[in-house]
């Protein structure tokens, strides 16, 4: 890691941003610096205006993957740099809204009913059943489930707040059945490293790749699209 890349961690660091946060602006700063060839202390806008070019026309990236590169090299040249005249080099996309994708309650229990084993299906009823994000789901740790006030404890969620979610007796007895299955130690979903289970925390990836895979195996977008095709 380069001395302005390190300067730029511990930025955030000092900003008590999240970690995937974090990683993301170190790795796309970096990537910037690869792809335009210049020194990140000689960033000049036509440089940021190429790049935001790039972005949109030759990666045709999605608007919000845009947004969050654009941040990042805000960031860096504010906090960095010091520099603080780069909003016209690298204006915010407009983007159109869209509503969300909204599983049905039938959808949901089918993704769950296909998970191929415990640990995804244990996993997938903590994501929906507490209506959890992803990296919320990714930091839970065994100490979180209190079975006596019957709350999931989430701490350091969206914006950095903790918050106290309801735990239905479902959820806590899917729990207590995964639990004395895998018998974790700290964290709740343990990840792997060198394809061996450690006690470290699952990466967002994950759960993305594991929802990915229960709905292609619940075939749920293709009775999605069979209804609706069926409805028009």
């Amino acid at each position: 890691m380069t001395k302005l890349l390190q300067c730029l961690r511990d930025e955030l660091v000092r900003r008590d941003y999240a970690a995937t946060t974090i990683r993301s602006y170190v790795q796309i700063v970096n990537a910037f610096r690869q792809h335009t060839g210049a020194r990140l202390d000689r960033i000049t806008p036509a440089q940021l205006r190429r790049f935001h070019l790039f972005l949109l026309e030759e990666r045709r990236l999605a608007i919000g993957t845009v947004v969050t590169q654009i941040c990042a090299l805000r960031f860096f040249c504010r906090y960095v740099l010091h520099r603080r005249d780069v909003r016209e080099d690298l204006p915010y996309p407009k983007e159109r809204l869209r509503l969300p994708v909204v599983l049905s309650p039938d959808e949901v229990q089918r993704l769950i009913a296909h998970a191929k084993n415990l640990y995804h299906r244990t996993l997938l009823l903590t994501l929906y059943g507490a209506g959890l994000r992803r990296a919320e789901v990714c930091e839970l740790k065994v100490r979180d489930i209190d079975s006596h006030r019957m709350v999931l404890r989430v701490e350091r969620g969206k914006g950095g707040r903790d918050r106290d979610i309801p735990l239905s007796p479902t959820l806590l007895a899917a729990l207590r059945a995964y639990y004395r299955w895998m018998r974790p130690q700290t964290y709740l979903f343990p990840g792997t490293r060198h394809g061996w289970r450690t006690d470290a925390p699952i990466t967002a990836k994950v759960v993305w790749d594991a929802v990915l895979v229960q709905r292609r195996l619940a075939q749920v977008d293709e009775l999605r699209d069979a209804h609706f095709g069926a409805n028009r």
